[in-house]
């Protein structure tokens, strides 16, 4: 398997597994009755885990942008060193932005945000130039 296609798996796994800790903490707020439930008035979920599921939600949109771009390049067989570099970028920019996200962190965040996407962007640039 080649770099990028490793670090688009590694993505993908990352937001796979993002749920869990708001998950859990919606079981611990709410009881798993409510949780797996539709409660009338649920009980708001602290605040970490309600700003992860937005990382989350986030990670899920821009997931496809940035597989797109990693399966186009793999398919043309563009492959460099600049090209493994923004995936492994983007990787560790999603994974700090959804830490920073979760702690409240909003400038980093959006940082972090515009990271992944000069990341995405290589990508592009390199299958479109």
């Amino acid at each position: 398997m080649t770099p990028e296609l490793n670090w688009l798996a590694l993505t993908a796994l990352l937001t796979a597994l993002m749920w869990i800790p708001y998950i859990l903490n919606t079981i611990q707020v709410r009881g798993l009755s409510n949780a797996l439930g539709y409660p009338d008035d649920p009980k708001p979920l602290d605040a970490w885990a309600t700003r992860l599921k937005k990382a989350h939600y986030n990670a899920i949109e821009n997931l496809p942008v940035f597989a797109a771009f990693v399966l186009v390049a793999h398919l043309a067989g563009i492959t460099s060193q600049w090209t493994v570099y923004a995936c492994a970028g983007y990787f560790c920019a999603r994974l700090a932005y959804t830490v920073v996200y979760a702690l409240g962190i909003p400038v980093l965040r959006t940082v972090l945000f515009a990271v992944s996407w000069v990341c995405i962007m290589t990508l592009a640039g390199a299958i479109l130039l």
